[in-house]
């Protein structure tokens, strides 16, 4: 997720997020670490997509990469991706505008994608996902650095996150995740619900028709990832089950050594359902949930 202490800092250099409005977003954005949920604004913290200023290599860019991983992801990307991509006219030719992504979604599940400058602290991104608007990169990686950036990108986040909220399965699991997190006064669930974004919204992987795939953005964006969650004998590949997910500890400088299986994204979303009850009850706010209930 787009949390981090340096916020900002090491966001791609890119005449796309080069203007005022971008750094206004971005302190905006800084000054929102702390609020209550109730005071943070999110579209302050929104920037608008020039898309004009895209370079003829950052679609190169988008291009090599869409095809490369579709290669493996027409047979090992879950279907729920691969349908939501479809669904919001992905293509290999160009950067997605988000504006042309958004009226498909907004159709499907209310979801949108909206453009911001660089890394959010946690809340406010949460504050976006309970909003069902997801925060949106608009920086495109150089080519140098195709396989591997340490920081999202608009391949990471609109090729490997926004095909899967065009389902209304796993769209109303998100939204109720960013209330929880949004709301939730303890740091110790605050802590469980970052291992839980961690494998499942980035590095999930599920069973389809008998075959595992996968769906989590960071194996669906990293072809290393990719390739060694699904082959390598060195990965524990667990059930999925609530509890022992916020109890697995993870990091972020190597392949992951754990991943968890899910049977289908109702198994999600249910479980989902039940720990934000319980998280948004200890916190008061268990009305917060009602929305998405609708």
């Amino acid at each position: 997720m787009k949390g981090m202490s340096d916020v900002g800092k090491s966001a791609i250099a890119s005449a796309v997020i080069d203007s005022e409005e971008a750094r206004r977003a971005q302190e905006a954005a800084d000054s929102s670490a702390d609020l209550p949920a109730r005071k943070i604004n999110v579209d302050a913290m929104k920037i608008t997509q020039h898309y004009d200023k895209y370079t003829p290599e950052n679609h190169e860019v988008w291009g090599i990469i869409y095809k490369k991983r579709m290669e493996q992801l027409v047979e090992f990307g879950s279907d729920v991706f691969l349908s939501g991509a479809k669904a919001i006219n992905l293509r290999s030719d160009r950067v997605p505008p988000l504006k042309d992504v958004n009226a498909r979604l907004n159709e499907l599940t209310g979801w949108s994608s909206h453009g911001v400058p660089g890394y959010l602290p946690p809340k406010p991104f949460f504050a976006f996902l309970a909003q069902r608007q997801f925060p949106t990169t608009v920086t495109v990686r150089p080519k140098a650095q195709m396989d591997y950036l340490p920081e999202p990108d608009i391949i990471h986040d609109v090729f490997g996150h926004v095909p899967l909220h065009a389902d209304p399965v796993f769209a109303d699991f998100l939204q109720t995740y960013g209330k929880a997190a949004l709301h939730t006064t303890s740091n110790h669930h605050t802590e469980r619900l970052a291992r839980l974004f961690w494998f499942t919204v980035e590095f999930g992987l599920i069973q389809e028709s008998g075959k595992l795939k996968l769906y989590g953005s960071g194996l669906i964006s990293s072809e290393g990832e990719g390739h060694h969650a699904l082959e390598s004998p060195k990965v524990d590949r667990r059930p999925f089950e609530l509890e022992r997910v916020c109890e697995t500890t993870f990091e972020i400088d190597h392949y992951q050594p754990i991943l968890y299986v899910l049977e289908s994204f109702e198994q999600l979303r249910d479980a989902m359902q039940t720990y934000a009850e319980r998280v948004l009850d200890e916190a008061g706010k268990l009305d917060e949930l009602e929305a998405v209930a609708k």
